[in-house]
Protein backbone atom coordinates (compact mmCIF):
# COMPACT_ATOMS: atom_id res chain seq x y z
CA UNK A 1 0.00 0.00 0.00
CA UNK A 2 2.89 2.97 1.09
CA UNK A 3 4.70 2.13 -2.03
CA UNK A 4 1.26 2.93 -3.91
CA UNK A 5 0.44 5.65 -2.45
CA UNK A 6 3.41 7.47 -3.01
CA UNK A 7 3.59 7.36 -6.90
CA UNK A 8 1.86 10.15 -8.41
CA UNK A 9 -0.69 10.74 -10.99
CA UNK A 10 1.88 10.16 -14.20
CA UNK A 11 3.13 7.10 -12.50
CA UNK A 12 -0.21 5.54 -11.83
CA UNK A 13 -1.83 6.29 -14.73
CA UNK A 14 0.87 4.82 -16.94
CA UNK A 15 1.38 2.00 -14.77
CA UNK A 16 -3.07 1.38 -15.00
CA UNK A 17 -2.75 1.93 -18.90
CA UNK A 18 0.38 -0.99 -18.75
CA UNK A 19 -1.56 -3.28 -16.52
CA UNK A 20 1.27 -3.35 -14.46
CA UNK A 21 -1.14 -2.13 -11.80
CA UNK A 22 -4.42 -2.51 -11.03
CA UNK A 23 -7.14 0.48 -10.21
CA UNK A 24 -8.58 -1.86 -8.00
CA UNK A 25 -5.30 -2.17 -6.09
CA UNK A 26 -4.40 1.57 -6.17
CA UNK A 27 -8.38 2.70 -4.98
CA UNK A 28 -7.93 0.04 -2.23
CA UNK A 29 -4.81 1.43 -0.86
CA UNK A 30 -6.31 4.91 -0.84
CA UNK A 31 -9.55 3.58 1.20
CA UNK A 32 -7.48 1.83 3.31
CA UNK A 33 -5.34 5.15 4.36
CA UNK A 34 -8.31 7.05 4.46
CA UNK A 35 -10.14 4.72 7.22
CA UNK A 36 -6.77 4.94 9.04
CA UNK A 37 -6.36 8.57 8.95
CA UNK A 38 -9.48 10.06 8.99
CA UNK A 39 -10.35 9.86 12.09
CA UNK A 40 -7.55 12.38 13.00
CA UNK A 41 -7.81 14.70 10.29
CA UNK A 42 -11.35 14.93 8.65
CA UNK A 43 -10.05 15.76 5.28
CA UNK A 44 -13.35 13.94 3.89
CA UNK A 45 -17.15 14.96 4.61
CA UNK A 46 -18.91 12.65 2.45
CA UNK A 47 -16.33 9.90 1.33
CA UNK A 48 -17.46 8.12 -1.43
CA UNK A 49 -15.66 4.41 -1.54
CA UNK A 50 -18.01 2.14 -1.88
CA UNK A 51 -18.63 3.97 -5.87
CA UNK A 52 -15.01 4.56 -6.28
CA UNK A 53 -14.40 0.24 -5.74
CA UNK A 54 -17.08 -0.46 -8.16
CA UNK A 55 -15.81 2.22 -10.64
CA UNK A 56 -12.57 1.08 -10.42
CA UNK A 57 -13.43 -2.26 -11.21
CA UNK A 58 -15.66 -1.18 -14.54
CA UNK A 59 -11.97 0.53 -15.56
CA UNK A 60 -9.51 -2.48 -15.14
CA UNK A 61 -12.71 -4.35 -17.33
CA UNK A 62 -11.90 -1.77 -19.62
CA UNK A 63 -8.54 -2.44 -19.74
CA UNK A 64 -8.45 -5.65 -19.71
CA UNK A 65 -10.74 -5.75 -22.65
CA UNK A 66 -8.46 -3.55 -24.65
CA UNK A 67 -10.73 -0.37 -24.58
CA UNK A 68 -9.08 3.04 -24.81
CA UNK A 69 -9.31 4.49 -21.61
CA UNK A 70 -9.16 8.17 -21.05
CA UNK A 71 -5.79 9.99 -19.65
CA UNK A 72 -6.42 10.04 -15.55
CA UNK A 73 -8.22 6.67 -16.11
CA UNK A 74 -8.21 4.54 -12.35
CA UNK A 75 -6.02 7.81 -10.50
CA UNK A 76 -8.38 8.65 -7.19
CA UNK A 77 -9.16 12.13 -7.25
CA UNK A 78 -11.03 14.23 -4.14
CA UNK A 79 -13.11 16.90 -4.93
CA UNK A 80 -14.23 20.09 -2.69
CA UNK A 81 -17.40 20.51 -1.16
CA UNK A 82 -18.02 23.61 -3.08
CA UNK A 83 -17.55 22.20 -6.48
CA UNK A 84 -21.08 20.60 -7.86
CA UNK A 85 -20.99 16.72 -8.01
CA UNK A 86 -24.00 14.80 -9.74
CA UNK A 87 -25.59 12.46 -7.19
CA UNK A 88 -23.16 13.15 -4.46
CA UNK A 89 -23.87 15.55 -1.94
CA UNK A 90 -22.45 18.92 -2.10
CA UNK A 91 -23.02 20.82 1.53
CA UNK A 92 -20.78 23.31 1.33
CA UNK A 93 -19.85 23.79 5.16
CA UNK A 94 -23.46 24.95 5.83
CA UNK A 95 -26.91 23.18 7.22
CA UNK A 96 -28.74 24.82 4.69
CA UNK A 97 -26.99 22.42 2.15
CA UNK A 98 -26.62 19.69 4.59
CA UNK A 99 -28.80 16.98 2.17
CA UNK A 100 -28.44 19.22 -1.14
CA UNK A 101 -27.45 16.63 -4.08
CA UNK A 102 -26.74 18.22 -7.11
CA UNK A 103 -28.36 16.86 -10.63
CA UNK A 104 -25.63 17.87 -12.94
CA UNK A 105 -21.49 18.22 -12.76
CA UNK A 106 -18.96 21.16 -12.71
CA UNK A 107 -17.56 21.02 -15.72
CA UNK A 108 -14.25 20.05 -14.28
CA UNK A 109 -15.59 17.03 -12.35
CA UNK A 110 -17.39 16.25 -15.83
CA UNK A 111 -13.71 16.50 -17.67
CA UNK A 112 -12.49 14.50 -14.79
CA UNK A 113 -14.69 11.64 -15.18
CA UNK A 114 -14.02 11.75 -18.63
CA UNK A 115 -10.76 11.07 -18.37
CA UNK A 116 -11.34 7.96 -15.68
CA UNK A 117 -10.02 9.61 -12.81
CA UNK A 118 -12.33 7.91 -9.91
CA UNK A 119 -14.03 10.16 -7.11
CA UNK A 120 -13.14 9.08 -3.42
CA UNK A 121 -15.36 11.88 -1.90
CA UNK A 122 -15.90 15.31 -1.21
CA UNK A 123 -13.61 17.16 1.08
CA UNK A 124 -14.17 19.50 3.73
CA UNK A 125 -14.16 23.64 3.64
CA UNK A 126 -15.53 26.76 5.44
CA UNK A 127 -19.05 27.59 4.94
CA UNK A 128 -19.41 28.59 1.54
CA UNK A 129 -15.87 28.97 1.57
CA UNK A 130 -16.05 32.03 2.87
CA UNK A 131 -13.24 31.93 5.27
CA UNK A 132 -9.12 31.05 5.30
CA UNK A 133 -9.38 27.64 7.38
CA UNK A 134 -11.02 24.53 7.21
CA UNK A 135 -13.99 24.84 10.18
CA UNK A 136 -17.89 24.97 9.27
CA UNK A 137 -20.57 24.34 11.32
CA UNK A 138 -21.82 21.07 9.67
CA UNK A 139 -18.69 18.78 10.29
CA UNK A 140 -15.49 18.17 12.09
CA UNK A 141 -12.85 20.71 11.41
CA UNK A 142 -9.78 19.93 9.31
CA UNK A 143 -6.59 19.54 10.56
CA UNK A 144 -2.64 19.74 9.04
CA UNK A 145 -0.84 16.64 8.82
CA UNK A 146 2.36 18.09 9.46
CA UNK A 147 0.62 19.11 13.36
CA UNK A 148 -2.96 18.46 14.23
CA UNK A 149 -3.44 20.96 16.32
CA UNK A 150 -3.23 23.69 13.46
CA UNK A 151 -4.74 24.51 10.56
CA UNK A 152 -4.62 23.43 7.10
CA UNK A 153 -5.47 26.15 5.87
CA UNK A 154 -8.55 26.67 3.40
CA UNK A 155 -11.39 26.94 2.06
CA UNK A 156 -10.25 23.88 0.45
CA UNK A 157 -8.61 22.35 3.53
CA UNK A 158 -10.02 18.86 3.00
CA UNK A 159 -8.56 19.12 -0.43
CA UNK A 160 -5.02 19.73 0.70
CA UNK A 161 -5.00 17.86 4.10
CA UNK A 162 -6.05 14.18 1.87
CA UNK A 163 -3.03 15.38 -0.54
CA UNK A 164 -0.27 15.46 2.28
CA UNK A 165 -1.45 12.91 3.98
CA UNK A 166 -1.23 10.78 0.47
CA UNK A 167 -4.77 9.57 0.54
CA UNK A 168 -4.83 10.50 -3.39
CA UNK A 169 -2.59 12.29 -5.85
CA UNK A 170 -4.66 14.71 -7.54
CA UNK A 171 -7.36 17.14 -5.76
CA UNK A 172 -9.88 19.84 -7.02
CA UNK A 173 -9.85 23.25 -5.18
CA UNK A 174 -11.65 26.40 -5.37
CA UNK A 175 -10.00 29.90 -5.38
CA UNK A 176 -11.97 33.13 -4.97
CA UNK A 177 -9.17 34.98 -2.69
CA UNK A 178 -6.58 32.36 -2.61
CA UNK A 179 -8.38 28.97 -1.46
CA UNK A 180 -6.12 26.59 -3.88
CA UNK A 181 -2.95 28.05 -2.84
CA UNK A 182 -3.15 28.83 0.59
CA UNK A 183 -3.78 25.26 2.12
CA UNK A 184 -1.32 24.28 -0.50
CA UNK A 185 1.08 26.48 1.48
CA UNK A 186 -0.30 25.63 4.69
CA UNK A 187 -0.22 21.51 3.74
CA UNK A 188 3.35 21.52 1.95
CA UNK A 189 1.61 20.61 -1.21
CA UNK A 190 1.34 22.47 -4.52
CA UNK A 191 -1.43 24.50 -5.80
CA UNK A 192 -2.22 26.58 -9.19
CA UNK A 193 -4.50 29.36 -9.89
CA UNK A 194 -4.44 29.46 -13.73
CA UNK A 195 -5.54 32.75 -15.89
CA UNK A 196 -8.87 33.84 -15.29
CA UNK A 197 -10.67 31.87 -17.62
CA UNK A 198 -8.44 28.99 -18.11
CA UNK A 199 -10.44 26.52 -16.61
CA UNK A 200 -14.00 26.82 -16.73
CA UNK A 201 -17.12 27.07 -13.92
CA UNK A 202 -20.56 25.88 -14.48
CA UNK A 203 -22.39 25.89 -12.19
CA UNK A 204 -20.42 26.93 -9.69
CA UNK A 205 -19.58 30.30 -10.85
CA UNK A 206 -23.34 30.82 -11.01
CA UNK A 207 -26.73 29.49 -10.15
CA UNK A 208 -29.56 31.17 -9.44
CA UNK A 209 -31.79 28.40 -7.41
CA UNK A 210 -29.45 27.94 -4.89
CA UNK A 211 -28.25 30.85 -3.17
CA UNK A 212 -25.10 30.74 -1.53
CA UNK A 213 -23.33 28.74 -3.98
CA UNK A 214 -19.93 29.69 -4.69
CA UNK A 215 -21.03 33.01 -6.85
CA UNK A 216 -18.07 35.12 -7.25
CA UNK A 217 -18.15 34.97 -11.01
CA UNK A 218 -14.82 37.70 -11.90
CA UNK A 219 -12.89 35.62 -8.57
CA UNK A 220 -13.47 32.90 -8.29
CA UNK A 221 -11.39 29.78 -10.10
CA UNK A 222 -11.07 25.94 -10.18
CA UNK A 223 -7.47 24.50 -9.85
CA UNK A 224 -5.58 21.98 -9.37
CA UNK A 225 -3.79 20.61 -6.28
CA UNK A 226 -1.20 18.30 -6.40
CA UNK A 227 1.92 17.19 -4.75
CA UNK A 228 3.98 17.23 -8.08
CA UNK A 229 3.80 19.98 -10.49
CA UNK A 230 3.55 17.30 -13.58
CA UNK A 231 0.67 15.91 -11.81
CA UNK A 232 -0.84 19.28 -11.66
CA UNK A 233 0.20 19.89 -15.73
CA UNK A 234 -1.58 16.65 -16.42
CA UNK A 235 -4.73 17.68 -14.38
CA UNK A 236 -4.74 21.19 -16.30
CA UNK A 237 -4.41 18.79 -19.49
CA UNK A 238 -7.60 17.76 -18.43
CA UNK A 239 -9.79 20.58 -16.84
CA UNK A 240 -8.84 23.51 -19.01
CA UNK A 241 -10.29 24.28 -22.00
CA UNK A 242 -12.99 26.98 -23.32
CA UNK A 243 -16.64 25.72 -22.32
CA UNK A 244 -19.96 27.82 -23.68
CA UNK A 245 -21.22 28.12 -20.52
CA UNK A 246 -18.90 29.79 -18.77
CA UNK A 247 -18.72 33.41 -20.70
CA UNK A 248 -15.54 34.18 -19.41
CA UNK A 249 -13.80 30.72 -20.43
CA UNK A 250 -11.13 31.50 -22.44
CA UNK A 251 -11.80 30.66 -26.10
CA UNK A 252 -8.49 28.81 -26.73
CA UNK A 253 -6.39 25.96 -25.76
CA UNK A 254 -3.26 26.63 -26.91
CA UNK A 255 -0.95 24.96 -23.98
CA UNK A 256 0.92 22.24 -24.42
CA UNK A 257 0.89 21.73 -20.10
CA UNK A 258 2.89 18.70 -20.25
CA UNK A 259 5.33 20.55 -22.32
CA UNK A 260 5.65 23.26 -20.74
CA UNK A 261 7.21 21.49 -17.77
CA UNK A 262 10.05 21.59 -19.89
CA UNK A 263 13.08 24.20 -20.73
CA UNK A 264 15.71 26.65 -18.98
CA UNK A 265 14.60 29.64 -16.72
CA UNK A 266 18.09 31.06 -17.67
CA UNK A 267 18.23 34.72 -18.09
CA UNK A 268 14.77 35.95 -17.59
CA UNK A 269 13.67 38.99 -14.95
CA UNK A 270 12.58 37.79 -11.62
CA UNK A 271 10.91 40.06 -9.40
CA UNK A 272 10.83 39.62 -5.48
CA UNK A 273 8.19 41.39 -3.35
CA UNK A 274 9.11 40.09 0.58
CA UNK A 275 5.85 42.37 1.96
CA UNK A 276 3.98 44.40 -0.72
CA UNK A 277 6.11 47.17 0.57
CA UNK A 278 3.38 47.24 3.19
CA UNK A 279 2.36 44.02 4.66
CA UNK A 280 3.70 42.33 8.19
CA UNK A 281 5.24 38.97 7.59
CA UNK A 282 6.15 36.39 10.19
CA UNK A 283 10.12 36.26 10.00
CA UNK A 284 10.21 32.72 9.87
CA UNK A 285 8.61 33.24 6.62
CA UNK A 286 10.78 35.67 5.39
CA UNK A 287 13.62 34.02 5.93
CA UNK A 288 12.19 30.78 4.37
CA UNK A 289 11.18 32.59 0.95
CA UNK A 290 14.00 34.61 1.23
CA UNK A 291 16.26 31.55 0.69
CA UNK A 292 13.91 30.41 -1.59
CA UNK A 293 13.93 33.21 -3.99
CA UNK A 294 18.01 33.16 -4.25
CA UNK A 295 17.53 29.61 -5.82
CA UNK A 296 16.13 31.11 -8.82
CA UNK A 297 19.60 33.54 -9.13
CA UNK A 298 21.79 30.79 -8.08
CA UNK A 299 20.30 27.70 -9.53
CA UNK A 300 18.56 28.49 -11.89
CA UNK A 301 20.16 31.74 -13.79
CA UNK A 302 17.54 34.36 -13.71
CA UNK A 303 18.25 37.88 -12.74
CA UNK A 304 16.25 38.36 -9.69
CA UNK A 305 15.97 41.93 -8.11
CA UNK A 306 13.35 43.22 -5.14
CA UNK A 307 10.66 45.01 -6.64
CA UNK A 308 6.95 46.46 -5.12
CA UNK A 309 3.46 46.50 -7.78
CA UNK A 310 3.77 49.48 -6.10
CA UNK A 311 -0.30 49.19 -5.38
CA UNK A 312 -1.88 49.90 -1.69
CA UNK A 313 -3.48 47.63 0.72
CA UNK A 314 -6.59 46.13 -1.60
CA UNK A 315 -8.15 44.34 1.44
CA UNK A 316 -11.07 46.63 1.63
CA UNK A 317 -11.44 46.74 -2.22
CA UNK A 318 -11.69 42.50 -2.28
CA UNK A 319 -14.21 42.96 1.02
CA UNK A 320 -16.40 44.87 -0.88
CA UNK A 321 -16.15 42.73 -4.12
CA UNK A 322 -16.82 39.31 -2.30
CA UNK A 323 -20.20 41.05 -0.82
CA UNK A 324 -20.98 42.84 -4.84
CA UNK A 325 -20.41 39.08 -6.16
CA UNK A 326 -22.67 37.18 -2.99
CA UNK A 327 -25.93 36.18 -4.02
CA UNK A 328 -27.02 39.44 -0.73
CA UNK A 329 -30.51 38.93 -1.05
CA UNK A 330 -30.93 35.15 -1.20
CA UNK A 331 -28.27 34.75 1.60
CA UNK A 332 -30.00 37.66 3.87
CA UNK A 333 -33.19 35.35 3.00
CA UNK A 334 -31.45 32.54 4.50
CA UNK A 335 -29.79 34.10 7.32
CA UNK A 336 -33.71 34.82 8.47
CA UNK A 337 -33.80 31.21 9.04
CA UNK A 338 -30.51 29.77 9.83
CA UNK A 339 -28.62 32.69 10.77
CA UNK A 340 -27.95 31.00 14.61
CA UNK A 341 -26.43 27.96 12.45
CA UNK A 342 -24.42 29.85 10.33
CA UNK A 343 -20.54 30.98 10.58
CA UNK A 344 -20.28 34.31 12.36
CA UNK A 345 -17.86 35.75 10.15
CA UNK A 346 -20.05 35.38 7.04
CA UNK A 347 -23.21 36.67 9.50
CA UNK A 348 -21.17 39.62 9.81
CA UNK A 349 -20.60 40.55 6.33
CA UNK A 350 -24.26 40.23 5.59
CA UNK A 351 -25.08 42.41 8.01
CA UNK A 352 -22.71 45.00 6.68
CA UNK A 353 -24.59 47.94 5.37
CA UNK A 354 -22.69 48.11 1.81
CA UNK A 355 -23.67 50.81 -0.46
CA UNK A 356 -23.55 50.93 -4.21
CA UNK A 357 -20.49 53.53 -3.96
CA UNK A 358 -18.88 51.17 -1.91
CA UNK A 359 -19.14 48.82 -4.71
CA UNK A 360 -18.40 51.47 -7.10
CA UNK A 361 -15.34 52.81 -5.17
CA UNK A 362 -13.96 49.13 -5.07
CA UNK A 363 -14.29 48.30 -9.15
CA UNK A 364 -11.79 51.63 -9.32
CA UNK A 365 -10.01 50.25 -7.11
CA UNK A 366 -9.56 47.21 -8.31
CA UNK A 367 -8.78 49.09 -11.49
CA UNK A 368 -5.75 50.37 -10.21
CA UNK A 369 -4.73 47.28 -8.98
CA UNK A 370 -4.71 45.82 -12.24
CA UNK A 371 -3.24 48.52 -14.09
CA UNK A 372 -0.28 48.62 -11.90
CA UNK A 373 0.26 45.17 -11.84
CA UNK A 374 0.37 45.62 -15.64
CA UNK A 375 2.82 48.30 -16.04
CA UNK A 376 4.89 46.49 -12.79
CA UNK A 377 5.09 43.04 -15.04
CA UNK A 378 6.37 44.56 -18.39
CA UNK A 379 9.78 44.59 -16.70
CA UNK A 380 9.44 40.97 -14.77
CA UNK A 381 8.77 37.90 -16.67
CA UNK A 382 7.18 36.16 -13.28
CA UNK A 383 7.01 38.00 -9.83
CA UNK A 384 7.75 35.88 -6.50
CA UNK A 385 6.57 36.54 -3.04
CA UNK A 386 5.24 34.58 0.33
CA UNK A 387 1.92 32.87 -0.37
CA UNK A 388 0.75 33.70 3.10
CA UNK A 389 2.54 35.87 5.85
CA UNK A 390 2.33 33.40 8.72
CA UNK A 391 3.01 29.44 9.06
CA UNK A 392 0.11 27.15 9.95
CA UNK A 393 -1.47 28.41 13.06
CA UNK A 394 -4.03 26.83 15.65
CA UNK A 395 -7.14 25.33 14.04
CA UNK A 396 -9.70 27.04 16.60
CA UNK A 397 -9.05 31.01 15.54
CA UNK A 398 -9.96 32.57 12.35
CA UNK A 399 -6.82 34.29 11.68
CA UNK A 400 -3.74 35.07 13.77
CA UNK A 401 -4.20 38.99 15.76
CA UNK A 402 -0.48 39.79 15.36
CA UNK A 403 2.50 39.31 12.92
CA UNK A 404 5.85 40.44 13.52
CA UNK A 405 4.69 41.87 16.65
CA UNK A 406 2.60 44.15 14.65
CA UNK A 407 -1.41 44.07 15.52
CA UNK A 408 -3.70 43.25 12.30
CA UNK A 409 -6.79 42.58 10.90
CA UNK A 410 -8.75 39.10 10.26
CA UNK A 411 -7.39 39.35 6.65
CA UNK A 412 -3.48 40.59 6.64
CA UNK A 413 -2.28 36.98 6.74
CA UNK A 414 -3.55 36.80 3.47
CA UNK A 415 -2.09 39.66 2.27
CA UNK A 416 -0.38 38.09 -0.75
CA UNK A 417 -2.98 36.10 -2.55
CA UNK A 418 -6.42 37.76 -2.73
CA UNK A 419 -4.53 40.70 -5.22
CA UNK A 420 -4.00 38.22 -7.70
CA UNK A 421 -7.89 37.05 -8.16
CA UNK A 422 -8.39 40.61 -8.50
CA UNK A 423 -5.84 40.62 -11.52
CA UNK A 424 -6.74 37.16 -12.99
CA UNK A 425 -2.99 36.18 -13.48
CA UNK A 426 -1.84 33.14 -13.36
CA UNK A 427 -0.38 31.89 -9.63
CA UNK A 428 1.35 28.81 -7.75
CA UNK A 429 1.52 27.98 -4.34
CA UNK A 430 5.06 25.95 -4.29
CA UNK A 431 6.45 24.72 -1.18
CA UNK A 432 9.25 27.03 -0.20
CA UNK A 433 10.72 24.62 2.97
CA UNK A 434 10.03 24.45 6.46
CA UNK A 435 10.13 25.72 9.82
CA UNK A 436 12.70 24.90 12.55
CA UNK A 437 9.44 22.78 14.28
CA UNK A 438 8.13 21.14 10.57
CA UNK A 439 5.85 23.19 9.19
CA UNK A 440 5.37 24.62 5.56
CA UNK A 441 5.91 27.60 4.47
CA UNK A 442 4.95 28.30 0.29
CA UNK A 443 6.30 30.64 -2.03
CA UNK A 444 4.37 32.49 -4.99
CA UNK A 445 4.92 31.89 -8.36
CA UNK A 446 2.76 34.38 -10.79
CA UNK A 447 2.98 35.19 -13.96
CA UNK A 448 1.92 37.79 -17.11
CA UNK A 449 -1.47 37.25 -17.38
CA UNK A 450 -2.08 34.14 -19.31
CA UNK A 451 1.57 32.98 -18.98
CA UNK A 452 0.23 30.11 -17.54
CA UNK A 453 2.93 28.15 -19.12
CA UNK A 454 5.99 30.18 -17.18
CA UNK A 455 4.07 29.32 -13.70
CA UNK A 456 4.23 25.84 -14.44
CA UNK A 457 8.18 25.49 -16.09
CA UNK A 458 9.16 28.01 -13.04
CA UNK A 459 7.68 25.84 -10.55
CA UNK A 460 8.77 22.73 -12.00
CA UNK A 461 12.45 23.74 -12.01
CA UNK A 462 12.20 24.96 -8.54
CA UNK A 463 10.51 21.85 -7.16
CA UNK A 464 13.73 20.11 -9.46
CA UNK A 465 16.17 21.85 -7.21
CA UNK A 466 14.69 21.23 -4.21
CA UNK A 467 12.90 18.25 -3.80
CA UNK A 468 9.79 19.28 -2.02
CA UNK A 469 7.48 16.68 -2.52
CA UNK A 470 9.28 13.85 -1.04
CA UNK A 471 9.34 15.01 2.76
CA UNK A 472 6.60 12.82 4.46
CA UNK A 473 4.37 14.90 7.61
CA UNK A 474 4.50 13.21 10.67
CA UNK A 475 1.34 12.42 10.45
CA UNK A 476 2.33 9.70 8.27
CA UNK A 477 5.20 8.30 10.83
CA UNK A 478 2.96 7.41 13.51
Amino acid sequence: MQEILELDAVTLAARIRDKSLSPVEVISASIERMDTLEPKLHAFCTPTTDAALTQAKIIERRILRGEEVGALAGVPVAIKDLISTQGIKTVSGSYIYENFIPDEDDITVERLKNAGAIILGKTNAPEFGYSGTGHNPVFPTTRNPWNTDLTPGGSSAGSAAALAARMCPLALGSDGGGSVRIPAAHSGVFGMKASMGRVPLYPGCRDERYPGISSWESLEHIGPMTRSVADAALMLSVIAGPDARDRHSIPTSDIDWMGSLRGSLKGLRVAYSPDWGYAAVDPRVREIVGNAVKVFARDLGCIVEEAHPGFADPKQTFAALVAQETDLTGMRRLMETFGDRMSPHLVEMLNTHWTAEMFTDANMKRKEVVNKMWRFMQNYDLLLTPTLATPPFPINIESPETIDGRSVTPSEWLAFVFPINLTGQPAASVPAGFTDDGLPVGLQIIGRHLDDALVLRASAAFEKVCGWNHRLPPILNR
